[in-house]
């Protein structure tokens, strides 16, 4: 997994809040110009972006926000983790439907001092750019407008326009009964990263704006949660070979995003919790229920020929889906002890029995 993004030598104003809102806009478009794109022939600058689609694409548009103190906290997460976070998420949702990124749209919300100098260093608002625009120009995802307040709380969001063939998106309800589960990657990183990064920052009882330090043998630990990787190449390799019936990002948590699924295709899962590809730092319970890990739950019909890996990136088979039955549950857990019905207990706003992040 890779570290922080390196930051190069670039001219910070001293006083960057004090020039004001136009001043900052301009640092973006300009830093945001270094990330061009054959389908953006109008970026930042006028009161619309123009997009450019290939003949016989469908734009896919999604959305994500990110509120300090719900989705990042100032005291925990570096601004260039912050930055890369909140693009990825919208990548990872753009990923599971198979679509290839068109541009970025990002809305700002912030304090005052997270736009100023302090100390010498550059502003929280340009390192937290940083962490967005290197995973926007891996990804080659241009940063197309946008807008910004004065805020009390950090409030970032994003909204992702992607591009698919037209009547090839990999939708959540096109699972049929036969088909067989799979994930990418490793499950549960994402928490055991969370977990170990509240542990450090607990520790050090830093002042507000200042995370914890983090060592390079703790550095990958922490990147499943603190630098997630899209799985796009994934995604659209899918759809390029056609073998994917449906699929979903592991955003929620695999019970809570494999409940959403079957729900979508009318379907019941089985999945095999011996099966399950663990990260080597996580649990059973985080891997199940942790959420943020941004790998690809997605189902396959039981004959096709799927490789071990796209891209370098593992698959792994976990399950398969059934027609729903009467007297057993929506996903069933397959363990050394035997089933057990499995709830979903991954992220939900709003509610009491969501898995503690």
């Amino acid at each position: 997994m890779p570290s922080a993004p390196s930051r190069k030598k670039t001219a910070h104003p001293s006083k960057l809040g004090e020039l004001g809102e136009l001043a900052l806009l301009d640092r973006i478009r300009l830093r945001a110009a270094q990330t061009p794109h054959s389908g953006l022939p109008l970026g930042i600058g006028d009161d619309c972006a123009l997009l450019r689609l290939r003949p016989g694409e469908e734009l896919a548009v999604t959305t994500d926000l990110s509120i300090a103190g719900r989705h990042f906290r100032l005291d925990w997460h570096s601004p260039e983790s912050v930055g890369h976070r909140t693009l990825a998420r919208g990548l990872s949702d753009l990923a599971a439907m198979g679509a290839r990124p068109v541009a970025a749209f990002l809305s700002l919300g912030l304090p005052r001092e997270l736009v100023q100098s302090a100390r010498g260093q550059a502003p929280w608002v340009e390192r937290f750019l940083d962490g967005l625009l290197a995973l926007a120009g891996a990804h080659r995802t241009p940063l197309a407008g946008g807008d910004l307040a004065e805020s009390p709380l950090a409030v970032a969001d994003i909204v992702l326009a992607g591009a698919v063939r037209h009547g090839q998106a990999l939708l959540r309800s096109g699972a049929h009964p036969g088909d067989r589960l799979y994930v990418t990657g490793h499950l549960g990183g994402a928490a055991a990263g969370l977990e170990r990064l509240a542990q450090l920052a607990g520790a050090e009882q830093k002042s507000h704006f200042r995370p914890p330090r983090i060592s390079k043998s703790q550095a990958s630990l922490l990147a499943p949660h603190l630098y997630p990787q899209p799985r796009l190449a994934q995604g659209q390799w899918l759809v390029r070979h056609k073998l994917a019936t449906a699929a979903i990002d592991l955003s929620d948590g695999l019970s809570t995003d494999l409940a959403h699924l079957c729900a979508a295709s009318g379907v019941i899962a089985e999945i095999d919790a011996t099966t399950l590809p663990l990260h080597p730092n996580a649990t059973l319970a985080q891997a199940l229920h942790g959420g943020e890990d941004y790998e690809l739950l997605f189902a396959a019909p039981a004959e096709a020929r799927l490789p071990r890996s796209i891209g370098g990136v593992a698959l792994t088979p976990i399950g398969r889906l059934l027609r729903p039955r009467k007297n057993t549950p929506p996903i069933t857990l397959l363990t050394t002890e035997g089933p057990l019905a499995l709830t979903p207990q991954g992220w939900q706003h709003f509610s009491t029995s969501a898995f503690q992040k």
